[in-house]
């Protein structure tokens, strides 16, 4: 079964320099119906404006990804890390038992925009942890690219969750395919471009997909397209 969460039936919150929309449940957005999906508890499309931002603030016990599609994002934490989050990078941030961060549009003339995903962590109390690591476009072209997984397999940023996160960039007519194990389930997150999936339905631009009782997921583009996929528990 493939239920598709709709671009534009997302939640949303638009504070001028934050254009920001909701999958899941978020802040003053709240939907009993999308609470998340699985250990999957957040994915906003974030389009923050030049030289602006989030200031500091914390979080604790949840593990952070962040992916860049344009521009660049500036991100400072308490545990010393520094850095700059371009596209075809993965941020993973681990508040574990808490951590202060802020992040901020590097660039002074364009928007950055970016995916925030959350995913539970398996054990609360982790000590804070950063990671980032490039994924280059040659290693996602026509296939699905490890990027997030428990055991950091694969040059794969490590979130601890029994979650394996893929990205892929396809042509239009080219397909990938993604075997789920008995007991696993899916979210497809279209990034750009469209798609079908297992060829019944058709996912357009930031439209979300949850897959149960599936053995599995055909994902064909309709035109250029990039996808991220997560494998859940």
């Amino acid at each position: 079964m493939i239920t598709v969460r709709r671009a534009a039936e997302r939640g949303r919150s638009d504070l001028g320099w934050l254009d920001s929309r909701h999958t899941f449940s978020f802040g003053d957005y709240q939907d009993e119906r999308f609470m998340g999906f699985r250990d999957l508890r957040v994915i906003n499309d974030d389009r923050v404006r030049a030289s602006r931002g989030f200031g500091t603030h914390a979080h604790r016990d949840m593990e952070i990804v962040s992916y860049v599609l344009e521009g660049a994002l500036e991100h400072r934490d308490s545990i010393g890390t520094g850095s700059v989050i371009r596209p075809h990078e993965v941020q993973r941030m681990s508040a574990g038992r808490g951590v202060t961060h802020s992040e901020f549009n590097a660039s002074e003339e364009h928007d950055v925009h970016f995916l925030q995903i959350w995913i539970q962590p398996a054990e609360r109390g982790l000590a804070p942890s950063y990671e980032q690591r490039l994924f280059p476009p040659d290693e996602k072209r026509g296939r699905l690219r490890l990027v997030g997984a428990p055991d950091g397999r694969d040059g794969a940023v490590t979130i601890h969750q029994d979650v394996a996160v893929y990205a892929t960039l396809l042509d239009p007519g080219q397909r990938v395919e993604h075997r789920l194990r008995p007991g696993r389930y899916g979210w497809i997150q279209v990034v750009r471009g469209s798609l079908s999936a297992n060829e019944t339905t058709m996912l357009g631009e930031a439209d979300g997909a949850a897959v149960s009782e599936e053995a599995g997921l055909v994902l064909q583009a309709n035109d250029a397209a990039e996808v991220l996929l997560f494998d859940l528990a």
